[in-house]
């Protein structure tokens, strides 16, 4: 895996982080392939704002993985910086090859980077999988979650 490269997003890079988004039950039911536009529009406000990282996993000119990385300058914890990692996503030939680990360990190396006190992050209830993967890797299911839809 020595030619893998974790870089930023480019919109070239969209059609292959939507595949990758709608290609599992979940994603299948919330995402839209066939309609890049608002997908497009997001790309836009994320590449303007110096605080949200977009990035690929690309090995070979193809895109394999991709997560987002958010930078959360705040008040609680003494004034700490935290990051939040989502949509985390990899190529349905690439799970189990490690590469989940790899876009994990970046997200954190960088928000060491970008000063952050905490990484925090999310996943759906259905995911036991995920969640086994996330605790390998030393996070802990502190907290419960909630969402509005609007």
């Amino acid at each position: 895996m020595s030619d893998l490269q974790i870089r930023p997003a480019s919109p070239t890079d969209i059609p292959a982080i939507v595949a990758m988004l709608a290609d599992d039950p979940l994603g299948a039911r919330r995402e839209s392939p066939d309609d890049l536009s608002p997908y497009t529009v997001a790309f836009e406000r994320l590449a303007a704002d110096p605080n949200q990282h977009l990035v690929v996993a690309e090995r070979e000119g193809r895109v394999i993985g991709t997560l987002q990385l958010t930078v959360i300058p705040g008040l609680s914890r003494r004034g700490a910086t935290r990051s939040i990692i989502e949509a985390v996503r990899i190529h349905a030939d690439e799970r189990g090859s490690g590469l989940g680990t790899q876009l994990i360990e970046w997200a954190v190396d960088e928000s060491r980077r970008q000063d952050c006190q905490l990484v925090q992050l999310t996943s759906d209830t259905s995911r036991t999988d995920t969640h086994r993967f996330y605790e390998r890797l030393g996070f802990v299911a502190s907290h419960v979650g909630f969402k509005l839809m609007l």
